[in-house]
């Protein structure tokens, strides 16, 4: 028997609330998420005084997405290890770790793009 219509689109609209649920709580818990917000505001506000291109928003806009996808990621990948190895281990302190690196390898990329983008504007603000 088929699911009724409402029924499927009552679950889809709950899963986006567990979305913003999950940003909302990692915002409140993790300090390096919130450096992550502040930097992005900065960014955008960046991206209207210096009114950059189309492309060079969606540059901007990618890097951010995966700076955050990345430090959301780590935030969960931490829950569960914590979860699941109270104590110290080996494999559990790797997987930490290498999720932070994502977050770092996005971050340094996100920082690239800033350079690129906004750079040559700096510079030529400042000389």
């Amino acid at each position: 028997m088929a699911e009724p219509k409402d029924s499927l689109l009552r679950r889809r609209v709950a899963s986006f609330g567990h979305a913003f649920r999950g940003v909302a709580s990692a915002l409140r818990s993790e300090v390096h998420l919130r450096f992550h917000a502040l930097a992005t505001v900065v960014t955008i506000g960046f991206g209207f005084y210096f009114g950059i291109s189309r492309l060079e928003w969606a540059l901007v806009a990618l890097a951010v997405g995966t700076v955050w996808s990345a430090e959301l990621v780590n935030t969960a990948v931490e829950a569960v290890v914590d979860l699941v190895s109270p104590d110290y281990h080996v494999l559990a302190g790797k997987a930490k770790d290498v999720a932070a690196g994502a977050v770092l390898v996005a971050a340094g990329a996100a920082l690239v793009v800033g350079l690129l983008v906004f750079g040559p504007r700096v510079w030529a603000l400042l000389g």
